[in-house]
This record gives C-alpha cells, structure tokens and sequence, in this order.
C-alpha cells in the first residue's frame, strides 16, 4: 500500500508490545507505514527530526515527547495526533490545534478499569473493610450488630467526569440503592437529574456522604479541593476515596484525620507519588495505598493500543475520530 501514511510511535519502547501485541502491530502495519524508530522524550533532537520529517501520525504514550512548536517545525506534514493512553496534557500544547493538527485520546478505553477499580473499592469501604481487617489481625470478629454493609450508603461523587459518570451508573444499576451526591460545578440541576444524582455543594457532600469518592480534573481551582476544613467535615466513619489525581487531597490534612481512626482512606493516587517510604499513611491501618493502578493495567493496556489503533483507521477512513480532544476540553479533563 504505498500511499500509506507514515506513523511515527511516540512513548516508551518498553510498553510498545504491550500497547500494541503482534496482532494488532500487524493491524496498524496495514493501515499505515510504521517508522522503525520509537521516539521517546529522552530522544535526541537530531533522531527526531529524522523520524518526523515524512510523519502524517504520530501514534503517542507515555513518555512520549512534549509536542510543542519545536517538534511541529521538525514535523510539518502532521495532521494527526493519537494517544493510546488518558490525558493528552502532558505533552500537547496549544500549537497543535493552532496549526489544524487533530487530536484524539483513548481516555474512554481507560476509563473503564478506573470505573470497575473504584466500584469494587467502594464495595469494601461499604464495609469498612480496613477496620476489620485490622481488628482480625488481632484475633477479633465483628459481632453481628458490629458489622456494615453497602445498602442505603450515600456515595458522596466529587466531579461527574467520564469516569465519574461510569461510577454514578454503576452505583445506580446496584442492588444496593445506594443514595448518590454530586459535586460538580459544570452539573447544572436538569443535568444532575437526568443522570439521577442529587446535586449539591461540596461541603454539604462532605457532610453528608458515607462514601466520598473524587474524579475532578486536576487545574489550579481544584488543588486541595479536599482541604482541612473539608476533611473535617466528614463525619465518624467516613471513606475517602481517590482515584483521580493526588493534589486533589491536602495529604497533610488528611494524614491528620486518619490518624484519629475517625476516617478511612483508599489512595491509588497521592500527592507527591509517591509518597516517602517513612510516610505516616504508609503505617495506618485505616489507610490503603495501591500504586496508581486504577487505570489500565498488564493485558488491559492492549485496549488503549486498540483504542489508537481504530482511531488510526476512523482518520484514514476519514471518519469521525471518536475521541477527538478539542483546547477547551483541556480545561475540564484530568
């Protein structure tokens, strides 16, 4: 096929055979002609260039290299950007639309595992998991009168982002009847009802919620969105849970309020990531850390690859690129 459209690969050379396992390499072969090189960005000026000069795609993940004027001027039959993992601001910059070029990310392939990961940990913190677990080490059981289930809990949802619209629809569809809040200044009361959410404020979330679960993006207005007078709010037994980004959590403020025991947490991100070996979260029976493993993960990343490589050919097609990333959307994504 030589009107091909030359792809460069753009993320770590490690993950390549996991993004894109042979059978589906030799999907987007078809489709397009690959570059030998994978550029990183550790990758020297001069190798870029080499790789970039012919590039139409650029297939990107992570560690790909920032895509700023810079590298567009060494790329200057580029059209199209894909990202075969979440959030594309990391490395892409305004220049890029500026310059026609499309952008698209495989954040909805992402999303999924985040959803099913946050689910299942506010199945555990229903019940107080840590707790329990802590008590039993010491040879206790719960008496029946002692022990809490998930039914009827207030899932308190701080930012009705795509992943926290999964959330809420998971909780909705349980058996549970679980009752469910959410914060979110873009939610407008139609929106809030349509979904079958309660909207309020997020102070009154906190106060109200037995499950507090974030997925707001990450921007200035939301660093310490959960912040000591927050925190306080929450009452006796209370779970946090954060899946999203770690500055969205005074982690300061939160220790402190895990070291009464009055709270629990269950941190996969946290701030800074991660936190020193000698943290006092780490020793706290009431708090569980998971390595930032929400999202896609072993086997799992392959759905990012195959994500990227349906956009590959959706744009070769000239159809709609379904995960079409636009500037403003910058503004409200992780």
């Amino acid at each position: 096929m030589p009107d091909r459209p030359k792809l460069v690969l753009a993320m770590r050379p490690d993950i390549v055979d996991l993004v894109l396992p042979a059978a589906l390499r030799a999907r987007l072969d078809e489709l397009a002609d690959v570059h030998p090189a994978v550029l990183t960005e550790d990758t020297p000026a001069e190798d870029a260039h080499e790789a970039l000069t012919d590039a139409e795609l650029l297939l990107t993940g992570w560690e790909s290299p920032v895509i700023d004027s810079a590298m567009l001027t060494r790329a200057p039959r580029l059209r199209a950007v894909l990202h075969a993992a979440g959030s594309v601001k990391g490395h892409i910059r305004p220049e890029v639309w500026q310059r026609g070029i499309a952008v698209s990310s495989a954040a909805d392939a992402n999303a999924g595992p985040v959803i099913q990961f946050t689910l299942a940990t506010i199945t555990l913190a229903a019940r107080r998991a840590l707790g329990t677990a802590a008590d039993y080490a010491h040879g206790l059981l719960p008496g029946f009168h002692d022990r809490r289930g998930a039914d009827s809990a207030v899932i308190g949802v701080i930012g009705a982002s795509r992943i926290g619209r999964g959330v809420i629809a998971g909780l909705l569809a349980s058996p549970a009847g679980f009752r469910v809040l959410v914060a979110d200044p873009y939610v407008s009361p139609a929106d809030a009802a349509a979904l079958g959410v309660e909207l309020v404020g997020l102070d009154e979330l906190c106060e109200t919620s037995d499950i507090v679960t974030v997925h707001a993006p990450d921007l200035p207005e939301t660093h310490h969105l959960l912040n000591a007078h927050r925190l306080h709010l929450l009452r006796d037994g209370t779970a946090v849970i954060n899946t999203a980004r770690g500055r969205l959590i005074d982690t300061a403020a939160l220790t402190l309020e895990c070291a009464t025991g009055r709270i629990d947490a269950y941190l996969d991100v946290t701030d800074p990531e991660p936190l020193p070996v000698d943290h006092p979260l780490h020793a706290l029976p009431n708090v569980l850390l998971t390595p930032h493993i929400a999202g896609c993960q072993g086997t799992e990343v392959q759905r990012l690859g195959a994500y990227a490589v349906d956009e590959v050919e959706r744009w070769i097609s000239g159809e709609p690129l379904l995960g079409k990333v636009l500037p403003d959307d910058l503004a409200r994504i992780a």
